[in-house]
């Protein structure tokens, strides 16, 4: 019988197989893909007003968000009177709140080439979008395994859920500091074989030692690879070198 807990009911029987296999597979692909990227890659910036648009959708999403996770605990609660406990922050919630902190930081350390204004913006984004690269996969690994929810509340728990996370994956691209490079395509696929490891074993809630460990590299894994985004450029030659004073120059006509 499967492990289950209020989040989400474990994977089972050739289920943990399947998911294992298919992860591992994502994984090469994405690997296959960064290692065909030769140099990093400018991402396509918004403009200024579909900036303030997603910023505008995000914080209605995320308020719609909360209204629904409200509405489905009360209903909840009222089906399973004095069997379902006030939900609140997980397991992993100190290791997530502590890494948006460092990542902050680091971030703002790493983008010293550009303007206050600048860093702090960019490192706001990458420390909010380093969760959702963990996230983003993860969704949808226990999308179908969350248990007790309806079809309908399962739409209307994940719907705003996705749309948060792919909004804020996508602001990404409003800060000049990202460049999409190898090391982000490995992180991430590093992030698949965690998880894919953690299917193996049913992909269970982190309260057992092994599932916790897991979901810590895997998330510790995510904001590692946010982190690879905001590298600074490296430094390159754009013009030649002057000419030493002290030696002639080759004849360029007939003598």
């Amino acid at each position: 019988m499967a492990q289950q807990h209020a989040s989400w009911v474990s994977y089972t029987g050739s289920s943990r197989i399947v998911l294992a296999v298919i992860l591992l597979v994502v994984a090469a692909a994405v690997a296959g893909a960064g290692a065909r990227l030769s140099r990093p890659v400018t991402l396509p910036r918004p403009s200024r007003l579909t900036t303030y648009v997603l910023l505008t959708v995000w914080v209605v999403v995320i308020f719609t968000f909360l209204s629904v996770l409200s509405v489905l605990a009360q209903q909840a609660h009222q089906a399973n009177p004095g069997r379902v406990r006030a939900t609140g922050p997980g397991p992993i919630a100190p290791v997530t709140y502590s890494a948006v902190v460092v990542t902050f930081v680091v971030i703002i350390a790493l983008g010293r080439a550009y303007d206050w204004p600048t860093r702090l913006s960019g490192a706001a984004i990458g420390a909010l979008a380093a969760p959702m690269i963990f996230e983003f996969p993860f969704d949808f690994i226990v999308l179908t395994r969350i248990s007790p929810i309806s079809t309908a509340h399962l739409v209307l728990f994940f719907v705003p859920l996705f749309l948060i996370e792919i909004i804020t994956l996508t602001l990404l691209a409003a800060s000049p500091l990202v460049r999409l490079r190898r090391s982000t395509f490995f992180g991430f696929a590093s992030i698949l074989v965690v998880f894919a490891i953690w299917a193996r074993y049913g992909f269970g809630y982190p309260n057992t030692s092994l599932f916790y460990s897991l979901n810590v590299v895997s998330k510790l894994l995510a904001f590692a690879t946010a982190l690879t985004l905001f590298r600074p450029q490296r430094a390159t030659a754009t013009t030649a070198p002057p000419a030493d004073a002290n030696v002639p120059h080759a004849a360029t006509g007939p003598a």
